[in-house]
């Protein structure tokens, strides 16, 4: 109702929406990265372009590291596993 008037607004968008909004795209300021939409990396400069960011993580794909590390023994992770507890 509000587009192509002097008045200041701005829609509240999901990300998908964002995404495919026409600012945003002509700016390219999202990316897909893994088949993951993310905001593309910032501030960015013409002469030093930023690399692409890395894929984002799968929920629980550093678990058996992260409680390895916290001191936790293999036999009892694998306990936990077994239990459920930890996926």
């Amino acid at each position: 109702m509000l587009e192509g008037s002097d008045v200041c607004f701005a829609p509240v968008l999901t990300l998908e929406e964002a995404a495919h909004h026409p600012h945003n795209v002509a700016r390219q300021t999202f990316l897909e990265v893994g088949g993951v939409v993310q905001n593309a990396p910032a501030p960015r400069f013409s002469r030093t372009p930023n690399a692409m960011p890395a894929p984002g993580h799968v929920a629980g794909m550093d678990t058996d590291a992260v409680l390895l590390e916290t001191g936790m023994l293999h036999d009892e992770l694998q306990r936990l596993k077994v239990a459920g507890v930890v996926g």
